[in-house]
């Protein structure tokens, strides 16, 4: 496979003179054969330590000795390389076949329902047969207007089965999208310099970065530079990287470049957290942060510093480690903290030494540059960038979903006050940046703003996150979407509060919508009522924390009935929060 040589401008230390990065040239390193861990490391077989992949032909496929207890989803990556869809353009015969042709044949089958996944293809066959959801790869949660005007031609023809979101990775989903319609739609993304390519399944999702990355008179690192650099090298400038698109299981990295922690390093497989050493600006590294049915783990350190002109041959060299050696049996004990609870985090490190270019990897920095003491800010309504005369707005997005209309005014209102440029939030929330301060008054007083997404939001409303739930999703055991702003409105009505409580809402144990890092978070499940009958309620979790002192919190109350969530939410409220009942308010006033 090709090399991938990328060049940008990054500083040597933040707010200083800039230095220009090395021109990286990464070759993705077939499996080697690596020997035991050293002294200090979990004690591992050295047959263990063999890789179990193999490169075929351009791609990374399981040997055969390692194939033996593996779950259905390696079978299927075995039997039909994913992405010769794309790379081999198998996308074109494919959706020229009749959905009841693509039934009669299991591989056909599999193609729709698990392959295309690698395009960011999902079909939607238990609520939306026929139609897919699309995931894109957004880094830093930063498009275009002209990107948002696509996206809208896109779902708009799909009518009442067409819409968007904003998901909890900085990300676009749109959906409603037809088979036949896919081959117009990548070339339609290439065109405005979109990808939906290795957005889902076995691969690297979207890297996440600080939100106001660029314009934040607080930051201590532009993010967008290193998110960029990793898609573009990910994905080899979306043409397809097979190097990692074999991949034990999904692998979420960030970049953080805020003291508000507004990327939430903990919940990453691999977070860069900057910091100085010896004088040189870089990156101390987490790893193994996840979510997952069975197991939720918070990230923990890698004991490494890499120079921040440096960035992708620690995350070669980290992805090489889990593809070679990640369990490939249980699904859920398949992502990368599972093996390096198997090979202990000095093991695994000497894995990642092993696959560096000069097999070194420095040790972490004492000079951390995230203040640990700071309070998170709240990026609604109007601040000041660093750019003297310029404001960026944050606006808010219900529970980020979002039509083809609204799709248009976000790009004109971008286009008009701003530069034409829109940022993505992991809480499902848009920033319009770069507005000049004398057109703030003319902005606050459209109507986009004032009667859709509004910069000052509900209280309550500030920090509520739901995933897609099952209007769309076949996974999802309850609806969310609707039901979450249902809930807030109707707690917001009851209680006063003075900040903001952070409630997620996710509709089954994948937890997509992360309840475990919201002060509050609602779990789908099945439950019954007072009368017996089975209906659709939540686990309710409770005590998450985001920012330096992340905590991932715990089940408080077990199968509430959804009927029965508002008195809850609002007894815990009072008890947690320092809410006060409303009426008891107006009575004392």
């Amino acid at each position: 496979m090709s090399s991938l040589s990328v060049k940008f401008l990054a500083p040597l230390l933040p707010n200083s003179s800039t230095n220009r990065f090395k021109s990286i040239k990464l070759q993705a390193t077939p499996p080697q054969t690596v020997a035991p861990p050293s002294s200090g490391s979990t004690e591992i077989d050295a047959a263990r330590l063999e890789p179990r992949v193999e490169e075929k032909d351009g791609f990374f496929v399981l040997k055969e000795k390692f194939r033996q207890g593996i779950n259905p989803q390696e079978k299927v990556k075995i039997e039909k390389e994913p992405m010769k869809l794309f790379m081999e353009n198998g996308i074109e015969d494919l959706a020229k076949i009749p959905l009841e042709e693509i039934e009669k044949s299991k591989l056909t089958k599999d193609d729709i329902d698990v392959r295309l996944k690698w395009l960011g293809l999902f079909h939607r066959r238990k609520h939306q047969y026929g139609r897919f959801m699309m995931r894109l790869k957004l880094p830093n949660g930063v498009t275009t207007s002209a990107q948002t005007r696509y996206l809208a031609s896109v779902i708009r023809k799909y009518g009442k089965d067409g819409c968007a979101d904003v998901t909890t990775r900085q990300n676009w989903q749109i959906r409603g999208v037809v088979l036949p319609d896919v081959p117009e739609i990548l070339k339609g993304l290439d065109e405005v310099g979109l990808t939906s390519l290795q957005s889902g399944m076995d691969n690297v999702r979207n890297p996440v970065g600080n939100p106001l990355a660029g314009i934040d008179p607080h930051e201590i690192v532009d993010t967008r530079p290193y998110t960029n650099l990793l898609s573009q090298y990910i994905t080899a400038n979306s043409r397809g990287n097979p190097a990692f698109t074999n991949l034990p299981r999904k692998w979420n990295v960030c970049v953080i470049g805020s003291h508000d922690l507004y990327e939430h390093p903990h919940i990453n497989d691999l977070a860069y957290m900057p910091a100085t050493k010896n004088g040189r600006f870089g990156f101390n590294l987490l790893v193994g942060g996840f979510f997952s049915p069975k197991r939720c783990a918070e990230a923990i350190p890698l004991d490494a510093w890499v120079p921040g002109d440096d960035i992708l041959p620690v995350c070669k060299a980290i992805l090489e480690a889990f593809r070679d050696l990640g369990s490939r049996g249980n699904r859920q004990k398949t992502r990368m903290m599972w093996l390096i609870d198997e090979l202990g985090i000095e093991g695994f490190r000497e894995e990642v030494v092993k696959r560096m270019p000069q097999q070194d990897l420095e040790r972490a920095s004492s000079e951390d540059l995230v203040d640990t003491q700071w309070e998170r800010r709240d990026y609604f309504g109007v601040h000041p960038q660093k750019q003297e005369g310029y404001s960026f707005v944050g606006i808010h997005i219900p529970v980020g979903r979002v039509q083809a209309d609204d799709m248009d005014e976000l790009a004109r209102v971008a286009d008009t006050y701003g530069s034409g440029e829109l940022r993505l939030t992991v809480e499902q929330n848009i920033i319009i940046p770069n507005i000049e301060n004398s057109k703030l008054e003319a902005l606050l007083q459209e109507p986009l703003l004032k009667d859709r997404f509004s910069p000052e939001p509900p209280i309550l409303m500030k920090g509520l996150v739901a995933c897609t739930g099952n209007q769309f999703c076949g996974q999802a055991i309850i609806e969310t979407k609707a039901r979450a702003l249902k809930v807030t409105e109707e707690v917001g009505r009851l209680v006063s509060v003075t900040r903001p409580v952070r409630m997620h809402w996710t509709g089954c144990p994948n937890t997509c919508g992360q309840v475990q890092v919201a002060d509050i978070g609602f779990m789908g499940c099945l439950t019954r009522n007072k009368d017996g009958k089975v209906v659709e309620g939540a686990d309710v979790f409770l005590g998450g924390r985001i920012g330096s002192d992340s905590h991932l919190g715990d089940v408080y109350k077990k199968g509430v009935p959804c009927d029965d969530l508002v008195p809850l939410v609002v007894e815990l409220m009072v008890e947690k929060f320092g809410a006060v009942l409303r009426e008891r308010e107006e009575s004392e006033d």
